[in-house]
């Protein structure tokens, strides 16, 4: 198999052949581009031994044939902004949503796909409360009756003294009490 090893950046492992340089001998164990390569797909490769990839990339310039303005506009930090970009393909998404139906604009981004209106009926619970649920692993239709259940049985499982005074759930049997605490006093579940 061959592999990348981490001393020589660009060294493949397990390479079979012999320096692609006439005369020379080495094995060739480094990749090196037969011609400047053109954005078209994964172009053609050479293996060269140490000796001769170092002489390859000590005769590379990038900036070769360029004009200093051509160099300038290299080098400046937007310089590839601005090529035109492809337009996302519409076909199976529902349109855009409108930016103003939502007060944080990641929430309009991932609101693209699906049915936006259903996603944005707001909760009845706060964040807060919803992280509680996400912890006792219930979901918004839970009543007073399956929020107790479920606590009782959480803390049946997390407690030391049901795991042999094993303590290393007691992280996870504090989350449950404090979500168990918070649930209990909400008017929803009175």
């Amino acid at each position: 198999m061959v592999t990348k090893q981490s001393r020589w950046h660009g060294r493949v492992e397990g390479a079979q052949a012999n320096c692609a340089v006439p005369g020379c001998d080495g094995p060739g164990e480094f990749k090196a581009p037969l011609q400047p390569a053109d954005f078209d797909g994964p172009g053609a490769w050479r293996f060269l031994c140490l000796d001769h990839i170092r002489e390859h990339n000590a005769k590379y310039n990038f900036f070769d044939g360029m004009s200093p303005d051509e160099i300038h506009e290299a080098q400046s930090p937007l310089g590839g902004w601005e090529r035109p970009s492809r337009r996302f393909a519409a076909n199976g998404a529902d349109p855009p949503p409108k930016w103003s139906d939502f007060a944080d604009p990641l929430d309009a981004i991932t609101g693209r796909f699906g049915n936006i209106r259903e996603r944005a009926k707001p909760s009845r619970f706060s964040k807060d409360e919803r992280r509680a649920l996400d912890v006792l692993g219930l979901g918004e239709d839970a009543d007073r009756h399956a929020i107790r259940q479920r606590y009782s049985g959480l803390v049946r499982r997390y407690h030391p003294d049901k795991n042999g005074g094993d303590r290393s759930h007691e992280g996870k049997l504090t989350e449950v009490i404090a979500a168990y605490q918070l649930l209990r006093k909400l008017p929803a579940f009175a």
